[in-house]
């Protein structure tokens, strides 16, 4: 895509350098909670924005309440318009430089996936508040070091990932007949989307690298690849390679496998097995289904779940044609079943639940997906999304693309983020990053 450039001088003003990259141990559990947002709701935020446009737009005016004192991205045009929205903000086209900013309170990061979990681990160790766009890491193994900074930094900063559907009544209701025992023990939980993955290979290299575009920091710890447009921009786009997203699971998973996790209080699977279009070593399979084997827990029974995408379902039960949900969770329990998406759910068969009293409500409801976090950034309140919660859900789930690329099933030592007996899947696990770029 060829867009003009806002302003030419721009390019040079969007680098300011604010000092070194260089950390040394957690900051956070160092030091005093932040003045600003402990005891003063009232105060505004000083907010960093990394990714200004497409979801980082839509998160910028979740956030805009407060003061957008930063702003980053590797599009000098696109940033370039968001400072002509905020103009006081310092911009900058390298994170790692926004990090160092000293007067920001938190961050927002809504960049390509393969960026995630590096700018949310520098952010917490430096003390940072942060929201992170889902999915909250690009591998299993980012996944675990993003939860662990957090649980480490615990009750100094606040965190949520980006899964605004968590703060629907409809999945709060849905949660509420599940723990209630509306259906009675669940031991089966199927979850689908209707997202076709892409196939096809690399795109051809060859052409220039647009002056507005900073190519190298987009990449990032990801391979090099020359520039494409058929890279950017958007998120279809470079989502559907594996050097940057994990295609439907990694992505819509965030949203619809977070309902079975939060209503059965789902953890670390013990197996995990899957099955798709041909394994491709650069591109999402066009369709996959996923099956996670979680243990007994309490009073919950053992629980299959089962992911499905493009065209894929389970068997419809009776007078319920699947294939009209686009993207639905069904409930499997002893006693009936619940379908759900994210605006409606019912409860099967129908004859069985006429005159039907739901529970009481216990899950008050949200005050806002991002206003959440703005109120835990200030006074401490929990996020119902924090990265102790994300971050084992998106382990979980990319741990099926991990089944799926070795082509086995994989019996799953959480303990110390092993396959056993299965070093293939190593690779997959934990990624390794370009030359300058750690964890």
């Amino acid at each position: 895509m060829k867009r003009p450039i806002l302003r030419r001088e721009f390019l040079k003003s969007a680098v300011a350098a604010a000092g070194g990259l260089s950390l040394a141990g957690c900051a956070a559990s160092q030091r005093k909670p932040l003045t600003v947002t402990r005891g003063s709701p009232n105060e505004k935020l000083n907010i960093g924005i990394i990714g200004v446009n497409n979801r980082g737009k839509s998160n910028t005016e979740g956030v805009q309440s407060e003061n957008i004192a930063a702003l980053c991205d590797i599009d000098s045009w696109y940033l370039g318009e968001a400072s002509q929205k905020f103009p006081k903000a310092r911009t900058y086209q390298d994170w790692r430089k926004l990090l160092e900013q000293k007067d920001l309170d938190a961050v927002v990061i809504s960049t390509a996936d393969q960026v995630h979990a590096l700018a949310a681990v520098m952010a917490m160790k430096l003390g940072k508040h942060v929201y992170c766009e889902k999915p909250l890491a690009h591998s299993v193994h980012e996944a675990r070091v993003v939860r662990e900074t957090y649980v480490a930094c615990k009750g100094k900063i606040a965190t949520q990932m980006g899964t605004q559907i968590h703060a629907t009544d409809n999945y709060r209701r849905v949660v509420e007949l599940v723990k209630g025992g509306a259906i009675g023990p669940v031991r089966e939980v199927h979850v689908w989307c209707n997202r076709v993955g892409p196939g096809g290979d690399l795109p051809k290299g060859g052409h220039p690298v647009p002056e507005y575009l900073a190519w190298d920091l987009w990449l990032g710890p990801a391979p090099y690849r020359p520039y494409s447009p058929d890279y950017l921009p958007g998120n279809l786009t470079w989502n559907r390679y594996w050097d940057f997203g994990n295609g439907t699971l990694g992505d819509m998973g965030s949203h619809l496998i977070d309902l079975p996790f939060w209503a059965l209080d789902l953890r670390q699977p013990t197996t995990v097995e899957a099955k798709g279009s041909p394994v491709s070593p650069v591109t999402n399979p066009r369709w996959l289904i996923s099956t996670w084997e979680h243990p007994a827990c309490g009073d919950r029974p053992a629980v299959r779940l089962t992911w499905y995408d493009a065209d894929k379902r389970p068997e419809s039960p009776p007078g319920i044609d699947l294939k009209a949900w686009g993207i639905g969770a069904l409930f499997v329990g002893d006693d009936g079943k619940l379908l759900a998406d994210y605006g409606k759910h019912i409860l099967l068969p129908n004859k069985d639940y006429r005159g039907f009293k739901p529970p009481q409500v216990e899950i008050p409801s949200s005050a806002g997906h991002y206003v959440e976090w703005i109120q835990a950034c200030k006074t401490g309140s929990p996020t119902l999304c924090n990265f102790d919660y994300s971050g084992m859900l998106i382990e979980h789930n990319l741990l099926g693309n991990v089944a799926y690329r070795v082509g086995r099933k994989l019996e799953w030592d959480a303990k110390n983020l092993k396959a056993i007996a299965c070093p293939e899947a190593d690779q997959y696990i934990r990624r390794e990053y370009r030359k300058g770029w750690t964890l």
